[in-house]
C-alpha cells in the first residue's frame, strides 16, 4: 500500500492555487460643460494593485488583487476573503461570480501556477475602503480603456479583456445593471450605465421604457417607484424636467433584456 509520501512523489501537484479578482465599479463626475441639470459623466474603471518593487515576480507592475488559497478553504472562500482584504467588502455588498480558470506555461515565473480568476462588480458608494494590501505597493481605480493599455502582470490582460467581454454580455442578458445604479433610478441612468458597460449599444430612446415596461416578454424586469401611499414617485435632479422613478424586479427573462 501505498504511504503518503509516495503517493506525493507520483503525483505532482501545482505549486499552489490562487484566486484573481477583477473588480468593476462604475465612478460618476458632474457635468461641466453645462450649467443645466444633466446626467453626470461616467466612467468604468477597475480596481488594480501596484505589486511590491522587491517581488521577485514583476516587481512593481500593476495586476488584479488576489492571492494564495490555503489548505482548509474552497476556492469560493479564497475569493472572498481576498476580496474582503483587498477591499474591506464583504461578499454580500457585491456581486460576484467566477470567470474561468488561466493556466499557460510560463504565466507565472514562480513556477507551475494557474489562477482561478473571479469578477466583480460594486457600487461606487460602497467602494470606499479599498487598500493596499501588506505585499502590494498601491491599490488604485483606473478606467477600463486605460488598463488595457498598460503592461499588466502575468496574463492580466488577457483576464481584463475576457472579463470585460463577459460582463458585457451579462449588462445585455441580466439585471446586473442594478450593481450600478441606486435602487431608485430614472429610465435615463439606466439607459446610460448600459451604454457605459457597452459602448456599442444602439437604442431606441424613444422606445427603450415602453420595451421594458410593457413588451409582455420583458415585462416585470422592472417597476414603477412608488412611495408608502402607493403615489408614483418622480425625480428631477438630473433633469430640467421631472422623470419618473423606477426599480429593479428579481424577475430575469430567458433572452436579452434591452
Amino acid at each position: 500500500m501505498a504511504t503518503e509520501s509516495t503517493t506525493q512523489k507520483k503525483y505532482r501537484s501545482p505549486d499552489g492555487l490562487p484566486t484573481d479578482i477583477c473588480l468593476f465599479t462604475i465612478t460618476t463626475e458632474p457635468r461641466r460643460d453645462t450649467k443645466n441639470k444633466a446626467l453626470p459623466d461616467l466612467t468604468l474603471k477597475v480596481l488594480l494593485i501596484q505589486r511590491d518593487p522587491k517581488s521577485d515576480r514583476f516587481p512593481g507592475y500593476w495586476a488584479f488583487p488576489g492571492g494564495f488559497s490555503t489548505e482548509h478553504e474552497t476556492i469560493d472562500a479564497c475569493a472572498e476573503r481576498e476580496l474582503r482584504e483587498e477591499t474591506h467588502l464583504s461578499p454580500e455588498a457585491v456581486h460576484i461570480e467566477q470567470l474561468r480558470t488561466y493556466y499557460a506555461p510560463g504565466r507565472d515565473p514562480g513556477g507551475w501556477i494557474p489562477t482561478v480568476v473571479y469578477y466583480a462588480l460594486v457600487n461606487e458608494s460602497r467602494l470606499s475602503g479599498f487598500k493596499a494590501d501588506d505585499d502590494a505597493a498601491d491599490a488604485r481605480l483606473f478606467s477600463v480603456e486605460e488598463a488595457m493599455g498598460m503592461q499588466l502582470a502575468f496574463d492580466h490582460n488577457l483576464i481584463l479583456q475576457d472579463a470585460l467581454q463577459r460582463v458585457q454580455e451579462k449588462m445585455l442578458q441580466t439585471n446586473i445593471a442594478k450593481e450600478f445604479l441606486p435602487r431608485e433610478f430614472t429610465l435615463s441612468e439606466l439607459l446610460k450605465v448600459i451604454e457605459t458597460v457597452v459602448p456599442s449599444f444602439q437604442a431606441d430612446r424613444s422606445n427603450f421604457g415602453k420595451k421594458l415596461v410593457s413588451t409582455q416578454a420583458r415585462k416585470g424586469i422592472i417597476e414603477i417607484a412608488t412611495d408608502a401611499h402607493g403615489r408614483e414617485k418622480y425625480s428631477n435632479s438630473t433633469s430640467q424636467t421631472k422623470a419618473k422613478l423606477y426599480r429593479f424586479t428579481d424577475y430575469v427573462p430567458p433572452l436579452t433584456i434591452y
